[in-house]
């Protein structure tokens, strides 16, 4: 079993706290993505977070604010 990379779990905890919020900064955006591309890379786990991320964004389940 392939191990998570470090910065597939920091970015799921950045996308977890705007989903307990419902609501993305500015800031929160530009850090998630940021520490997406933190190493260079974006495994498959970071794709499906980005890609919930964005669902739930273009959904409206999780609103972008002004930060």
């Amino acid at each position: 079993m392939k191990k998570v990379s470090e910065s597939a779990g920091d970015l799921k905890k950045l996308i977890k706290h705007a989903i307990a919020d419902l609501e993305v900064t500015p800031s929160e955006y530009q850090q998630i993505m940021e520490c997406a591309h933190s190493d260079g890379h974006i495994d498959k786990e970071e794709q499906a977070l980005l890609a919930q991320f964005q669902t739930m964004i273009a959904n409206g389940t999780i609103k972008r604010v002004k930060g």
